[in-house]
């Protein structure tokens, strides 16, 4: 696959920032950008100065010609002061970056997720020209209310497995190992969400020798494959950068098991 590094750096407005208890909606003014689903931005307020110094990565949960959507939870100081834009204050972005998924919109779409990694799907689900072809699995630990899953299942299918015990845990691993039986080899599985939560994908997939594309949430600081901080260990000994080689990538590119 073809590494994406070009970029552009614009000054946008912030519209409005939506709270949901400690996960919110910020919609920006468009900077646009083409874009794939999968591809992240870097964001940062030009009121921030050197508080906090770094910018922050998000998914493009979705981008049209006038909005710029980002869904986030509140995790730290950067997203908490980010919660509170205000309408009109200006921020820095610079995208769109790395490497989107690789979609075939002809064939069965699996979507599995885990809490937050939810957001680089909703752009899929919005704009798929075939929504009849795409389902989701969303485990979360959070109750449902927080998350956009009644505007999703307006227009796929969707099966919500709530993850607050081992018992729960378990059944979502049966839930994703049938809906992945029923995928492979002919649909596409995409998946995004924590790493344990990935690894399960991974190893439900391995044994069903089915192809996933796993979408990778990492820590960054520039965004453009300067800083390495991103770097993670791929199969055979390889180093990626997850900002320009990723954050999607195949599963079996990846050493699954090393990753931390």
């Amino acid at each position: 696959m073809k590494n994406l590094v070009e970029y552009t750096t614009v000054e946008v407005k912030a519209i409005e920032s939506t709270d949901n208890e400690r996960f919110f909606w910020l919609v920006l003014s468009s900077p646009g950008w083409e874009w794939v689903p999968g591809q992240f931005v870097m964001v940062r307020p030009q009121a921030w100065e050197f508080d906090p110094f770094l910018p922050r990565p998000f998914s493009i949960a979705n981008m049209d010609e006038e909005e710029l959507r980002i869904f986030f939870q509140v995790v730290g100081r950067g997203t908490r002061r980010l919660s509170c834009l205000s309408p009109g204050e200006k921020v820095n972005i610079w995208g769109p970056l790395g490497r989107g998924f690789l979609i075939d919109y002809e064939r069965p779409l699996l979507l599995i997720a885990g809490g937050i990694g939810l957001a680089p799907f909703i752009g899929i689900i919005k704009n798929h020209p075939r929504p009849e072809n795409v389902e989701l699995i969303f485990g979360h630990r959070r109750d449902i209310k927080h998350y956009p899953i009644s505007e999703i299942s307006r227009r796929i299918l969707v099966w919500c497995v709530q993850d607050k015990s081992h018992k729960d845990l378990e059944r979502l691993r049966k839930a994703v190992r049938v809906k992945i039986e029923g995928y492979s080899p002919e649909g596409q599985i995409f998946a995004c969400g924590p790493l344990p939560f990935l690894r399960m994908i991974h190893e439900i997939c391995s044994d069903q020798r089915a192809p996933v594309q796993v979408s990778l949430e990492r820590p960054m600081a520039c965004g453009i494959g300067v800083c390495m901080g991103c770097s993670i260990r791929g199969e055979g000994g390889r180093t990626y950068h997850v900002c320009t080689q990723g954050p999607v990538f195949f599963c079996n590119e990846l050493d699954m098991d090393n990753l931390v």
